[in-house]
This record gives structure tokens, C-alpha cells and sequence, in this order.
């Protein structure tokens, strides 16, 4: 029986991927926000953790994954937008804030599966065109991802038994999706206007266009950045 890693299994992407794994038959590891794990499978494994409190993520792991030997794949998924404005109005700390959940959690977590020796299969990170696009009032966000990319990238060079990629999923109706199309000025912003035009997937369909792409992306270098909407 495989074992999954995700973090952010509350709602959106990690959600439905840990409902698709959980019907495959695997044993899930979901780290979420919430006090209460959103399954009660008996194959769900589940951490309440908030991914800001760098400090606490490896002893709260080091319990929570005592017995585990190894992953299959670690899909660092958690993740958040900040608020969408414009660089110059955009502060060091709400930078910061979106740093520490989208790029340095995932560094502290992947170090600690390491020093564990937990053997790792497979690392995707959940990354997004916001990396290389540079739309107007994504900055926080923009920055975080391009940074995430880099991270995985460089984590490539040093873990050479585990394929690494970043991975952009296309546009889901998560949480966040919802947010920027109802939320956000569609004149100044005009990528809030372009994603709301555009297609949108339901969590379910792409769950499983996910799964299929996590074989995919192994013919691909480990430490490359990868669009799902553009990948063969």
C-alpha cells in the first residue's frame, strides 16, 4: 500500500487529493490548519500544524511520522495568496507573512523528512503561472512561488534518489480562485478579469488530472518548473 504526504488538506487541491488517494487504497498523511481532520478514513493520518510557526514543524513532525519508513511522493501543497495590491503599497511583513507558509515551511519540512532518513519517492511542490508571469498585484504571491521554484531546484541537486518538480496546476475553484475572481478589482487587476474568463476546474477533475501528471513529470529533469496546461 502506497504512502502520501500533503499538506493543506483542509480544502481546495489538498483536499480533493487526499479523497482521490484515500479511494486508491493509500495511506495519507495531511497536514492541515484545522484542530479536526476534514476525513475519518482509517487510512487518513491527520496533523493540526500551522506552517508559520517554523519552530514547531520538526518536533510535531518527528512525532506525528515516528513510524513511517518512506513516501511515495511528498506534495507540498499549503499555501497562501496575500492580499492582491501593487508593490508599492505592499509591506516587508505582508511579504514576509506569504514567505514564510509558500517557500520556508517547505524547507523546514523537507529537511526534517531528511534528518528523519523517511526515503522520499517523489517531492512536488504545488507551484502556479503567478511564478513566471509577473501580473500586476500578485507580488507577495509572485515572489513566493518563483522562490518555491528555486528551493525545490536546488534541493534537486542535492537529493538525487528523489524527482523533484514545481508544478503549476491551472486554475481551480479553491478558496483562493473564489477570492480573486469575486474579490478583486477586475479594471486594475486585469488578470482577476482574465482568470475569471477562463477555464476553471472542479477540485475532483483536477485531483485526477494531478495524480496522472505526478507520473508524468519523472520523464521531465528532476528540479524543473512545470505547467500542467502545457506539459505532453
Amino acid at each position: 500500500m502506497s504512502a502520501i504526504f500533503i499538506t493543506g488538506v483542509n480544502s481546495g487541491i489538498g483536499n480533493a487529493l487526499t479523497k482521490a488517494y484515500l479511494k486508491k487504497g493509500a495511506t495519507v498523511y495531511g497536514i492541515g490548519k484545522r484542530s479536526t481532520a476534514v476525513h475519518s478514513e482509517k487510512n487518513f493520518r491527520y496533523l493540526s500544524l500551522d506552517l508559520r510557526a517554523h519552530e514547531t514543524i520538526p518536533i510535531r513532525l518527528r512525532t506525528f511520522l515516528q513510524e513511517v519508513r518512506s513516501f511515495d511522493i511528498a506534495i507540498l501543497n499549503a499555501g497562501i495568496l496575500g492580499e492582491i495590491k501593487e508593490m508599492t503599497d505592499t509591506a516587508l511583513y505582508e511579504i514576509e507573512d506569504v514567505m514564510a507558509v509558500n517557500v520556508w515551511a517547505n524547507k523546514v519540512i523537507i529537511d526534517t523528512l531528511n534528518e528523519m532518513q523517511i526515503g522520499l519517492g517523489q517531492i512536488v511542490g504545488i507551484s502556479s503561472g503567478a511564478a513566471v508571469n509577473a501580473s500586476k498585484g500578485w507580488g507577495s504571491y509572485s515572489l513566493s512561488k518563483s522562490a518555491l521554484n528555486m528551493l525545490l531546484k536546488l534541493y534537486s541537486r542535492e537529493m538525487p534518489a528523489t524527482h523533484i518538480t514545481a508544478l503549476a496546476p491551472g486554475v481551480i475553484d479553491t478558496p483562493m480562485v473564489r477570492h480573486i475572481t469575486e474579490a478583486v478589482d477586475p479594471v486594475k487587476y486585469p488578470s482577476a478579469k482574465r482568470l475569471k474568463e477562463g477555464p476553471i476546474l472542479k477540485p475532483e477533475s483536477a485531483a485526477q488530472r494531478l495524480i496522472e501528471a505526478f507520473e508524468k513529470v519523472k520523464k521531465y529533469e528532476s528540479g524543473s518548473f512545470l505547467d500542467i496546461r502545457t506539459m505532453k
